[in-house]
Order: structure tokens, then sequence, then C-alpha cells
């Protein structure tokens, strides 16, 4: 195992993360933590592109460990994230994080800690009725906005308003929830053009849909799912949803899905570089190189940074 604490490899959709973080993980004796939002539900296979043959024989963890029609968060990432973590160690074998949900990718890289705070409904009541911008001035008396994850909504902002309350009533645990950035992670980014990435984006979209992903939405929904707990997940479970259901035409949907998954990953690219703004040191690699040749930069970049 090499020497550093954690190796992600990430980037936007149908960049091909997985196939890279499979050969590396090969070559460094590693195996593979999910960094994906939506891969953690069973049932949800071909909609969120899991790719299982992809993995061979290396283990990989949080897929397939919610059950569909469950609303998945960050703070139970977290959790499963360092039961993972811990047992990859212990193994005496090297993490590798691989995803394109940024928010889960950003949060574990932060060392972000996340206690169960109890919901606090007396105060959920007197904010009940307060706008966006004023929930925003609260919490900023509270603590220091570093980002706008926290005040995106007014759900939002009134949970880490009771977040904040609670720390300030239990001390003790407020410095146990500091976050514990992880030091020396070597961050890997898959970098695609966008020209092959939208072309990429639409062929897979359309070898889905050729493999099945309708049936797989009409399964999930016989199976007792409601539609709008699928129309949650977006995308895929979105789209598919609202024409099984009659919404749309499959002309729609497809044309409809395919834009939106642009979008999508435009987003995620958005993110990324708000990361290399934030600190986050990206190692760009380009998403076509020779298997080997992307390996070897990989360990050369690790090397560079155990020195």
């Amino acid at each position: 195992m090499t020497n550093i604490p954690l190796l992600v490899i990430t980037g936007p959709t149908a960049s091909g993360k997985t196939r890279r973080a499979v050969d590396v993980a090969k070559a460094l004796n590693g195996e593979i933590i999910s960094a994906d939002s939506r891969q953690v539900y069973r049932g949800m296979n071909l909609g969120t592109g899991k790719d299982l043959e992809e993995y061979d024989n290396i283990p990989y963890h949080l897929i397939d460990i919610a059950e569909a029609g469950e609303k998945y968060n960050l703070y139970r990432y977290l959790r499963d994230y360092q039961i993972a973590y811990n047992q990859i160690i212990n193994n005496n074998r090297l993490p590798i994080l691989c995803g394109g949900t940024g928010l889960y990718v950003e949060s574990v890289l932060n060392g972000l800690v996340l206690p169960a705070v109890p919901q606090n409904d007396e105060l959920r009541e007197n904010l009940k009725d307060k706008n966006l911008e004023e929930l925003k001035e609260i919490l900023s008396k509270m603590k220091v906005l570093h980002n706008t994850t926290d005040v995106d909504s007014c759900k939002r902002a009134i949970r880490a308003i009771e977040i904040q309350t609670y720390y300030e009533q239990h001390p003790n645990e407020a410095i146990l929830a500091k976050p514990k950035p992880i030091n020396n992670a070597v961050i890997i980014g898959v970098d695609i053009d966008r020209e092959s990435r939208r072309d990429r984006i639409t062929s897979r979209l359309k070898a889905r849909l050729e493999c099945g992903m309708v049936d797989e939405i009409k399964m999930l929904l016989d199976s007792g799912i409601a539609p709008d707990d699928l129309i949650y997940y977006g995308l895929e479970y979105k789209y598919l949803t609202l024409y099984v259901t009659g919404h749309l035409t499959y002309c729609q949907m497809v044309d409809e899905l395919n834009i939106a998954i642009h979008q999508f990953a435009k987003r995620q690219m958005t993110w990324f570089r708000g990361m290399e703004r934030r600190g986050f040191k990206i190692n760009w690699l380009k998403y076509d190189m020779p298997r080997m040749e992307f390996v070897d930069s990989v360990k050369e970049i690790i090397s560079k940074v155990s020195e």
C-alpha cells in the first residue's frame, strides 16, 4: 500500500471514472469506495450507471446499501464512508474514493463530521415563517458562512440553525464535530473535453435505453415505490417515470433527459472548479490516455506527494 491516506478519482458523468479506478486499484492493491449519491440504492442499476461488471475482482463499497425509495443523505454517507474506509485500512489496502458527487467527495476530503443532531420542533416552529434572507442573517451570527450549501433553501437554512443551536447547547459535541481535513490525499480528475463528453453521454443514454432502462423503472414502480419518490432522484428516474406514467412521450423523454444529463455534467465541472478555488489540488488526466499510461501517471503523482 502507498503511504497516502486516500486516493480520489473523480470527474463528470461519462468520463470513465470507474474503469480508471479499477485499473489503479489493481496496480496499487486498492479497494473502491463509491462517491455516487444514487448508486447506494438497490435495484437502481441502469439509471445510475453502476456497471458492476467493470469492477472485475476489485472490492467495492457503498453500492447497493439502501432501499430504493429511501432518501439517503450526507450524514449517512459520511458514517458509512468511515466504516468502509476503516475496513480497507485494516486490510492494509489503499482506499480509492471514486465518483462524481462533488458534495460527497469534498465533504470526505474536508473531514466533515455530522453528529446526529435531533430535531428541535420548537425552534422550527419559531423559524417557519421567516424568509431565506432572514434565516441567512440568523445563521451568519452563529457561524461564518464559508459556502452557500447551508443556505440554498429555507429548509437547509433552518436545519443549519438547528445544528448550530444544538452545538451552542452542547459545546463538547461541537468540539468533536470540528472538521478534520485529510492531509496528503491525492485527487485525480478525469479530464474530458466538452464535445467528447456530449457524445459519450448521448451514446450511453441510447445504450442504456436499449438495455432495458424503461423496464427497470417499471419494475421499481411495480414494487410499490411511489412515482414521486422516483422523480425525487432526478435525471433518468425523473424523466423515465414521467414517461412511464404518461406525462411525456418517448421522444420528449429522450430529448429532455439528454439535455438534463448534459446540464448535470456542466454543474459537476462547476463544482470541481469551485473545489480548486477552495484550495484542493486536482490532478487532471485525459480520459483517453492509454490504460497503463494513466496508471503510471497516477503512480508518479502519488510518489511526488509521498516524498
